[in-house]
């Protein structure tokens, strides 16, 4: 039995003026029944059968001495009570997965992880891995440089756009998302609401240097040639986003394969989609030698559950994905 501890506001249970003992497993149940507002597909996901999880809410609501959620044919929504618990339940299992980190982390030789990240990696991931692994050792490798360290020891876990040469190293998608056409807000072509490719001909592309990730640049633009484009010429950008965007937003006839993102996008740039574009997709690459692979393994499917049903669509070992991410 694990004590909710005060921060703030305690919730007493029935009948009592002191703070609820309840079992971390049953925040954990609760937890994953309010973010899916479904019985049936939260039992799925903790593995347990949906009668099991339902007497077990039960439980915790009679502990608690309030129902934490409002039953309903379409679903479970939590009430006032449920709402009030939600961030108090959140924070306790994140920190017990954080001395649990701890206490492998020791087990490991007092080390934490170090983990690579490409340069324009998704935010949302990159949090997803602060908030998950947050005693990282979060370092900004382009992809190449990731996978040699990843192969010598020197690096636990990459973050990498695909595809790569990932050999036999273990990969985990955690992000799928469609590339669209990114120029300034002046441009002619921005002020279209829908594009084809051939609205791209006779503009240049401004893209990244091949060394950061030969895989992925490589792949895009037989993409690009594929889809009836040929930009009229390929220019090297600043591998850092402020630079790069302006760059982009300077420069009329220029344009730039990205994905949507708001941060990306203000006064001076303008983003617009385009029919059977290519996709980006970022992954999650271990040894699977590594002694804490079974670890890594947990933390990736962690993150691809957290990104939606594209990214939880793992790669099979040493095989390149079709598409970068």
């Amino acid at each position: 039995m694990y004590p909710i501890m005060p921060t703030g506001a305690d919730i007493p249970a029935a009948g009592h003026g002191t703070v609820a003992s309840v079992e971390l497993r049953q925040l954990r149940y609760f937890e994953v029944v309010a973010r899916e507002g479904h019985l049936t597909r939260a039992a799925g996901l903790l593995g347990i059968r949906p009668t099991s999880l339902s007497q077990q809410i039960i439980a915790l609501e009679r502990e608690l001495g309030a129902p934490l959620f409002h039953r309903t044919p379409g679903g479970m929504a939590p009430t006032d009570a449920g709402r009030a618990l939600l961030p108090y339940a959140r924070r306790s299992l994140a920190a017990a997965e954080a001395g649990a980190r701890a206490v492998h982390r020791v087990a490991d030789g007092d080390r934490a992880w170090r983990v690579g990240v490409t340069p324009g990696a998704p935010a949302g991931v990159v949090a997803s891995l602060r908030t998950h692994a947050g005693d990282a050792d979060l370092r900004d490798l382009p992809v190449s440089r990731q996978l040699a360290r990843l192969r010598d020891g020197t690096l636990d876990m990459g973050l990498v756009v695909l595809p790569a040469d990932t050999g036999d190293l273990e990969i985990r998608v955690v992000g799928d998302v469609p590339l669209g056409v990114l120029m300034a807000s002046r441009h002619p072509l921005a002020a279209r609401d829908e594009l084809d490719w051939g609205d791209l001909r006779d503009q240049d592309l401004l893209w990244f240097d091949r060394d950061l990730a030969p895989g992925y640049h490589d792949a895009m633009l037989d993409a690009f040639h594929a889809a009836g484009w040929r930009p009229r010429r390929v220019r090297p950008g600043p591998p850092r986003r402020s630079l790069f965007a302006a760059e982009l937003a300077h420069t009329p006839s220029l344009v730039a394969m990205r994905p949507h993102r708001d941060e990306a996008v203000g006064a001076d740039l303008t983003w617009r989609p385009l029919p059977n574009a290519p996709r980006l997709r970022h992954a999650l690459v271990w040894d699977p030698s590594h002694p804490s692979a079974a670890r890594l393994r947990a933390l990736a499917a962690e993150l691809a559950a957290e990104a939606g049903p594209h990214a939880d669509e793992g790669t099979p070992r040493g095989r390149a994905a079709d598409h970068p991410g």
